[in-house]
C-alpha cells in the first residue's frame, strides 16, 4: 500500500440521494421512514443528507416532482397536442407506460401517495389535473365520434389510468420493455379479442 494514497467514496450527490430514499420510501413506507434510516441507507451521516436536502418532505417532492414532469411532459408534447382526440389520445397512453418504465420507483412511489402530508396532497391534484385533461380528451373522442357515445369521460379516463398504472405492479426494471408502450395502447383501443 502507497502512503499516502486516499480511499475513493462513491459519491452521493443528490442523484444518489434521491434514489436511495425513494427505494427506502417505497419498502418501509414513506410515514415509517426517519432520516436516520435515509443516512444509514446512504451510508452518510444525517448532516451529509441534509446538505443537499432540507429533510425527508424536500426528498419526496424532488421524487414526485420527477414522476409529475414526465407525465406532464406528455400532455405537452407535439403529438398530444395536435391530430384528432383517439390519435393524441393514444399517444398519451403509450407516453405514460414509457414513462412509467423509464421511471418506475418514482411513478411507483407517486402512486402510494394518500395526502397524509402537503407535498402528498400537492401530488394528488396534480394526478386529478392530468387525468381531468385526458378526461377532457376522452370527451372530445367521444364528440368525434372516435369513441363509442355513452363512454363517460371520467370513468374512461380512470379506466385507462388503472390500466397503465397497473404495470408498476409486474414490470421490472431491465425487463423487456421496448414494445410495452405500444402494446399496452394497442390492448386499451383495440381491444384483445379478434375482430369480428
Amino acid at each position: 500500500m502507497t502512503t499516502g494514497a486516499r480511499v475513493r467514496r462513491p459519491s452521493h450527490g443528490p442523484g444518489s440521494l434521491l434514489e436511495v430514499a425513494v427505494g427506502e420510501f417505497i419498502t418501509r413506507g414513506y410515514d415509517a421512514t426517519s432520516m436516520e434510516d435515509l443516512s444509514r441507507a446512504a451510508g452518510i451521516t444525517k448532516s451529509s443528507f441534509y446538505h443537499h436536502f432540507a429533510g425527508k418532505e424536500a426528498l419526496l417532492r424532488a421524487a414526485l416532482e420527477r414522476a409529475l414532469d414526465g407525465l406532464f411532459s406528455i400532455l405537452d408534447s407535439e403529438a398530444a397536442r395536435t391530430g384528432s382526440p383517439l390519435h393524441r389520445l393514444r399517444h398519451i397512453v403509450a407516453g405514460q407506460v414509457e414513462v412509467l418504465v423509464a421511471e418506475l420507483p418514482y411513478v411507483t412511489l407517486l402512486l402510494r401517495v394518500r395526502g397524509n402530508t402537503e407535498t402528498e396532497r400537492w401530488a394528488l391534484e396534480r394526478r386529478r389535473e392530468f387525468d381531468a385533461r385526458v378526461a377532457a380528451l376522452v370527451r372530445d373522442a367521444v364528440e368525434a365520434g372516435e369513441i363509442r357515445t355513452g363512454v363517460e369521460p371520467a370513468l374512461a379516463a380512470r379506466l385507462l389510468s388503472g390500466l397503465v398504472n397497473s404495470v408498476v405492479e409486474w414490470a421490472r426494471p431491465g425487463g423487456s420493455t421496448t414494445n410495452l408502450p405500444a402494446a399496452v395502447a394497442n390492448a386499451a383501443f383495440e381491444g384483445i379479442l379478434p375482430a369480428p
